[in-house]
């Protein structure tokens, strides 16, 4: 699934929180309504079989509750996406990446092949849809979900390229796959944040720290053979680079992908380096884009928010400008496009008790015209608006709501890009007031079951602050485009 991620490490935020954040986005011309939930360990398998690849898969039998931002409606497996577990350890996946035919040649993808012609079908891999559910409640640290999902892929291989990113409130740590079987990971410095937008990232990896003390590196325990055996490293210094290694540098890269990670990294790195011009050191079609960097000012949820709803805003691509030249418009592709699913931020932070500790930031549908509202993730249910989801449209549910939303101001932008403007900052302000309100009452607290209770309410009132501004956004953009009306005349008829 073509998807944008950002990774802040404690250092780099503003608060020292460690954040990581997802688009989740439907393949072009689909559409995935998704819902936020908890999963209790009553209701994990014992034995695990991909809809997708057909791979049965054995699991632990201590499964941890969790929460999860599965699909709503069956018949493609689970796609849990995102998600806390008890032991306050988060994940999110997958960010599909790609690759080059020399790696795939080397180590084919493990792709499902049905049976036909009297020879039994062979399973495939594990990919997107199985990541989440199969690691993320059974590991107690980032470091733990680097292995177990490591130890997973040499075993049953994946059918596809993916980055998946794993977060304590230590560290964070992102992991890439090589090829059907092989993959690397790296801890991601605690002064940085790190983009990632459709590609193989890391530009850089210590085989001596994975293969040594293992303090920032981590890998599959033949890798350094692999890349000899199958000439690799294109270094001329031998200094490897993974991008250049195992990744790939596509015309159509260059139109979907860099694109992305040059504006996300022009909005927080503005004058660290040139961006725009003729002697720009980066521009949207640079291969060599740093895959992290130190922020000029400490990151903030609402930043996130704001590159990961890019539309290339204050830029000559912008689809929504009314000034540039009309060639460049939508020239590359957007961060936020119709057919986001979810944004998930999941920001834990250091300064509160840990039963209380990492809120869950979620919007749902295009992130252009969405708002993000906190959530206790260390909670037994979640709010009906965002549990909800049905396969028919209803204004009862957030996912719903913020799709309509989102393709009436579409169509009416001018006119009603202020109400989406003031929608957003009223929410994150009020959704910020709320948390502040709990997290006092939470610290004089010391009972789990009393605390348990206060973040449920808690959440419920996000949920209802939630509805009521998003009702009446609804009802707003629905002004606007009703106006907007073909049939429309100005003569009053009364």
């Amino acid at each position: 699934m073509p998807c944008t991620t950002i990774l802040v490490g404690k250092n780099a935020s503003y608060d020292g929180s460690t954040m990581i954040a997802r688009n989740d986005d439907s393949a072009s011309g689909h559409f995935t309504p998704k819902k936020f939930v908890v999963v209790h360990p009553e209701e994990q398998p014992r034995t695990y079989r991909s809809e997708l690849s057909h791979v049965e898969i054995g699991l632990p039998d201590n499964p941890m509750r969790y929460t999860s931002m599965p699909n709503a409606l069956k018949g493609e497996g689970v796609w849990a996406a995102s998600g806390v577990n008890e032991a306050h350890v988060a994940m999110t996946a997958t960010e599909t990446i790609t690759s080059n035919p020399r790696v795939l040649g080397a180590d084919p993808l493990v792709e499902y092949q049905p049976a036909e012609n009297g020879e039994q079908e062979i399973p495939g891999g594990i990919g997107e849809e199985d990541i989440v559910y199969i690691v993320l409640p059974y590991i107690h640290s980032a470091r733990e979900g680097v292995l177990r999902l490591g130890s997973l892929l040499e075993q049953y291989g994946t059918y596809e390229m993916n980055g998946i990113a794993f977060q304590d409130q230590n560290e964070i740590w992102w992991l890439e796959t090589i090829g059907g079987h092989h993959w690397m990971a790296r801890k991601v410095p605690d002064d940085v944040y790190v983009v990632m937008p459709n590609q193989l990232g890391m530009d850089a990896f210590d085989l001596e720290d994975a293969f040594g003390e293992q303090k920032e590196h981590l890998c599959s325990p033949d890798l350094r053979e692999f890349i000899a055996k199958y000439h690799l490293d294109l270094s001329q210094d031998g200094v490897l680079n993974p991008r250049d290694a195992f990744g790939s540098h596509d015309d159509a890269d260059h139109v979907y992908n860099t694109p992305r990670a040059w504006f996300m990294e022009r909005y927080l790195n503005p004058n660290t380096c040139i961006w725009d011009g003729p002697d720009a050191d980066y521009t949207p079609v640079s291969d060599d884009l740093p895959w992290c960097m130190v922020p000029e000012k400490k990151i903030t949820v609402e930043d996130v928010k704001y590159v990961l709803s890019s539309h290339f805003q204050g830029t000559p691509y912008d689809p929504y400008a009314a000034y540039g030249e009309k060639g460049m418009k939508g020239a590359y592709r957007s961060i936020g496009i119709n057919r986001n699913d979810f944004l998930s931020v999941i920001q834990m932070r250091p300064e509160q008790k840990k039963d209380h500790s990492t809120i869950e930031w979620v919007a749902f549908a295009s992130n252009a015209f969405n708002v993000l509202a906190p959530f206790y993730a260390d909670v037994e249910e979640t709010p009906e608006y965002l549990s909800n989801t049905t396969a028919e449209v209803s204004t009862d549910n957030y996912y719903w709501c913020s799709r309509m939303i989102a393709a009436m101001a579409d169509a009416s932008y001018r006119t009603s890009v202020f109400h989406i403007e003031r929608y957003q900052e009223s929410v994150m302000a009020k959704g910020h007031a709320l948390i502040n309100r709990y997290d006092a009452l939470l610290e004089q607290e010391s009972d789990p079951e009393k605390q348990m209770k206060l973040k449920v309410e808690a959440n419920r009132k996000v949920a209802q602050m939630l509805k009521k501004e998003t009702a009446s956004t609804l009802d707003k953009v629905l002004y606007e485009l009703s106006n907007q009306m073909k049939n429309a005349y100005s003569r009053s008829d009364a």
